[in-house]
């Protein structure tokens, strides 16, 4: 029997480790593989030769339960960008040198959008060199901005916790009978599916965020402002929910002025800061009280409020992207495809990776309201079922308990 390798890249979210572990169950469920190699820092790992065996650090069904459960990438991430091999193909050859050496003829890749453009630089390097690897992805990211997946893992959870804490922040911005205006910056670049989210703070009928600005839609300063004001005039506490990349008709960043300049090593440009700069306009158009909010890693690491079908669902796209590598399909994707809302029904399939690397799949502009600053009834439906379900964390010593495999 061969080998398997496995990584983790790009961003945490809590779900990461549970695709992880249905790799693994399926693994233990096809008797098709000798041991499990896991690649510290993703790519980087693999790359550098600096492996893990897992089959020794996950030995048990309470390690395979922790290691569900416990939030952010247990193998470490990365940030590396491959170039095209056919500019520089000496990482390629590193990387076949470390699967030879291993007997790896499998490789899954769990990630977002730039870890699927290395699952599809490598797999079409592998074909067109003759080298007989099995290269799969399965899909990772909280922004919920891959194509060709009804949503994918770890937004679900974010979705649920930014829906608690705008519903939680709702109850405390009311106590007072004074104006106030309260901003709550939320992670997307240029998708807005987790500004969104914070919608769902109604449905037990609250009102949760009284404006929300996804990326997707110009921002206008004028008319944020005014929409504000009108809020303040119906009641003094006022709710607003931000993409942190709003941006306004220029394409400038609203959080442009309070930006280093800096960026990542995909050429990302830094951009917290839009709730911030946001929290001064208000002060310096309004003048009443005025505050900005950051979630920041928070949204991606709240495992205590992990949504049980978004643990579900990640652990079958790693059994999917497993059972597709078995069946020797490469250069694919593992996939979530949507059947119904309701009742929710999905299937896992897969698709071509080259289809997903370097597209992004953005809110649709009609499910936005006209006014610029909500979501639709079209956009509750396709959240609602991904925040279902509560997950039966392990305590120790009062905290959830967790795994760290080195």
């Amino acid at each position: 029997m061969s080998n398997l390798l496995v990584a983790q890249s790009g961003g945490p979210t809590v779900a990461i480790n549970a695709t992880l572990v249905g790799v693994l169950q399926g693994v233990r469920a096809s008797g098709k593989i000798d041991k499990v190699y896991g690649a510290k820092n993703g790519i980087e790992g693999a790359i550098k030769d600096n492996l893990i065996d897992l089959n020794e650090l996950i030995r048990d069904t309470k390690a395979m339960d922790t290691l569900t459960y416990t939030p952010s990438s247990a193998l470490g991430s990365c940030r590396y960008k491959m170039k095209d091999w056919r500019k520089d193909d000496e990482p390629y050859r590193k990387i076949i040198e470390t699967f030879k050496k291993y007997d790896i003829k499998y490789f899954i890749y769990i990630g977002g959008n730039d870890s699927m453009d290395t699952v599809d630089k490598l797999s079409e390097y592998c074909s067109l060199n003759n080298h007989d690897f099995f290269i799969m992805g399965a899909p990772k990211t909280v922004d919920n901005d891959l194509n060709l997946t009804d949503h994918s893992p770890g937004f679900g959870s974010a979705a649920k916790y930014i829906a608690t804490t705008i519903a939680e922040l709702e109850r405390d911005i009311n106590v007072y009978d004074i104006p106030a205006v309260t901003i709550v910056e939320i992670m997307g670049r240029n998708a807005g599916w987790l500004t969104a989210a914070a919608a769902l703070a109604r449905v037990n009928g609250g009102t949760g965020a009284d404006l929300i600005y996804l990326c997707e839609k110009d921002f206008d300063n004028e008319r944020f402002i005014a929409d504000v004001k009108k809020k303040l005039a119906e009641k003094p506490g006022v709710l607003v929910a931000v993409s942190e990349g709003v941006k306004d008709s220029t394409g400038a960043y609203v959080s442009d002025q309070m930006s280093s300049g800096a960026v990542d090593n995909f050429g990302h440009k830094y951009i917290a800061g839009a709730a911030r700069a946001l929290e001064q306009m208000v002060r310096n158009e309004i003048g009443c009280k005025c505050r900005s909010i950051e979630l920041n890693l928070m949204q991606r690491a709240a495992a205590h409020i992990a949504s049980e079908t978004d643990i579900i669902e990640s652990l079958m796209l790693g059994q999917k992207a497993l059972t597709c590598a078995l069946d020797g399909q490469t250069g694919k994707m593992a996939a979530i495809k949507r059947l119904s809302d309701k009742p929710y029904l999905v299937e896992f399939i897969s698709v071509p990776v080259n289809e997903v690397a370097n597209h992004e799949k953005v809110v649709p502009m009609e499910w936005i309201t006209p006014d610029g600053h909500d979501v639709t009834e079209e956009m509750m439906d396709y959240l609602k079922p991904l925040i279902q379900g509560e997950t039966n964390l392990k305590y120790e010593n009062g905290i959830p308990s967790q795994i760290k495999l080195y």
